[in-house]
């Protein structure tokens, strides 16, 4: 099974009156999204369950990728992804990826960095060093696990195939 774990892409921090939740993408994130979609199609990293926060950012960033989306997937909009922000997403992974061979979360950091690098027990040491030292923005880690179900998930189990920023396209 395969897990997409990407970040929201940048976000517009303009109006100082908006909350946190309904910030925006700038145009710089609108742009990196539509480009990591573009690879992710190229690269056949197409997701047949989506686990998606509820804020605004996330939210644009889905919409940017569905374009470029082959084939149906299930979409869940999950508060708890924006709540959790701060924490590891393992435990809502369990709950809600059911038997989907390739599940996407979109959410936030630090708990995308964290949950990458609690998972991912082997794979490149560069991969891993670049997570360490940052998830920017609209960046893609990909992890393989063999679980036939996604409540087995456990850490340190999975191999980092990739970690890809926008800057890299």
């Amino acid at each position: 099974m395969r897990l997409l774990l990407l970040r929201h892409a940048k976000s517009d921090w303009g109006d100082p009156g908006l909350a946190d939740i309904d910030r925006p993408l700038n145009p710089r994130g609108k742009a990196a999204a539509v480009s990591m979609a573009r690879y992710m199609t190229e690269a056949g990293l197409i997701s047949n369950q989506i686990l998606c926060s509820t804020s605004q950012r996330t939210r644009e960033t889905l919409a940017r990728l569905l374009p470029y989306h082959s084939q149906e997937a299930r979409i869940q909009l999950l508060l708890d992804l924006y709540n959790q922000s701060e924490d590891d997403y393992s435990g809502l992974i369990r709950k809600f990826g059911g038997r989907a061979q390739n599940l996407m979360v979109i959410g936030h950091n630090p708990a995308m960095e964290e949950t990458a690098l609690s998972l991912a027990g082997t794979g490149s040491p560069t991969a891993m060093a670049d997570i360490e030292e940052k998830y920017p923005t609209a960046a893609l880690a990909v992890i393989d696990f063999d679980i036939a179900d996604w409540s087995e998930l456990k850490a340190g189990t999975g191999h980092l195939e990739r970690f890809v920023k926008p800057r890299d396209l």
